[in-house]
Formats: structure tokens, sequence, C-alpha cells
């Protein structure tokens, strides 16, 4: 079975996801800031985390995306950034080390897809 790490501030937007990807034979876990989901990535190592680009405190999602692909024991787990910016930031995700990028709001089928894409790897 499948791990998944959805990493939203917003209670509304990681059940949204939650529910999106619940059918796919995947068990699906929760953090709501960036500093809670590297320490969850490194207790769970997930095989995939859709990250929220902008979350408050410490750690936004790019550098949560940094610190989780510059772990050896986690640099193969795949994050797809979600964010509600106008402004694109693919090229930072990207650098960041993110693999895929995805702007709210979203397809579910868009993001049904790029998880199936990723898990076919």
């Amino acid at each position: 079975m499948k791990t998944i790490l959805v990493v939203d501030d917003t209670k509304e937007l990681r059940k949204l996801v939650r529910m999106t990807l619940e059918y796919e034979d995947c068990r699906i876990i929760e953090a709501s800031s960036g500093k809670e989901a590297v320490e969850s990535a490194s207790r769970k190592k997930p095989d995939i985390i859709i990250m929220d680009l902008f979350m408050p405190g410490e750690i936004d999602g790019l550098e949560a995306t940094r610190r989780i692909k510059s772990n050896p024991k986690l640099s193969e787990c795949n994050v797809i950034i979600l964010t509600g910016s106008r402004s694109c930031h693919k090229e930072e995700a990207i650098k960041a080390g993110a693999n895929d990028f995805l702007q709210k709001p979203f397809s579910p089928l868009t993001l049904i897809d790029k998880v199936e894409h990723i898990l076919k790897k």
C-alpha cells in the first residue's frame, strides 16, 4: 500500500485531497505545516507528498521540500506542490526538488492523474 502525505494549513483542503485520493489503494496521512511535514515524512517515509507552497510558520512548502529532498532517506519521495498563488512559482518548486506542480483551484481528476502517473513509475 502506498502512503501519501497531504500538507496544507487549511483543514478543508486536506479533506478535499483525502476524499479525492481515498478511492486509490493508498494510506493518506496529513500535516498542517512545513515543520510537521518534514517530521512526518521522516517518520512515515511517504511515496508522495502533496505540499502546499505557502503556509504560516518558519518553514514554507518550498523549504520543507528542500529539506525532504536533501535527506538521503527521503530523496526518492515524490513531491507535488500545490499553490493558490496567481504568480507562477513552478520554476522555484522544481529547483527545490518538486516532481510536479498544481495550481489551486485544481481539478480532482488532474490530481488523480498526477498521482497515478507518479505511482506507476
